[in-house]
């Protein structure tokens, strides 16, 4: 049987760290760690949150070894909706990074929390 992508963010979500606003606020006011927007470029140009990093969840296992070498570096992945950040940072776990964090907040809340 075909999961849905529904399915494997919800099983993603039981496998990683998911964090809530007032959680995500607390590690987003260190600027050692590492803030990365897994959305689609054209996401990221119409807003952002300041000091994050466009990586998009295609993309994100080429990419982070450049910005994060570090495989302990705290990352903090958010999305539109917390779908993709989930997948993103279970990927990141699998492929050895150890303190990832995915918001799993609607984007326009926590632009408005954090920003």
């Amino acid at each position: 049987m075909i999961k849905t992508a529904g399915e494997l963010v919800a099983k993603a979500q039981t496998m990683i760290n998911c964090l809530d606003i007032p959680s995500a606020m607390s590690l987003c006011k260190n600027p050692e760690n590492t803030i990365i927007d897994v959305r689609e470029p054209e996401e990221a140009a119409i807003s952002k949150l300041k000091n994050s990093i466009n990586i998009p969840r295609g993309l994100i296992e080429m990419k982070i070894p450049s910005i994060c070498p570090d495989p302990d570096t705290l990352i903090l992945l958010h999305c539109a909706g917390g779908g993709r950040a989930s997948l993103a940072a279970l990927t990141l776990q699998e492929i050895g990074y150890t303190n990832v964090h995915a918001i799993t907040e609607k984007f326009e809340e926590i632009k408005e929390a954090l920003d």
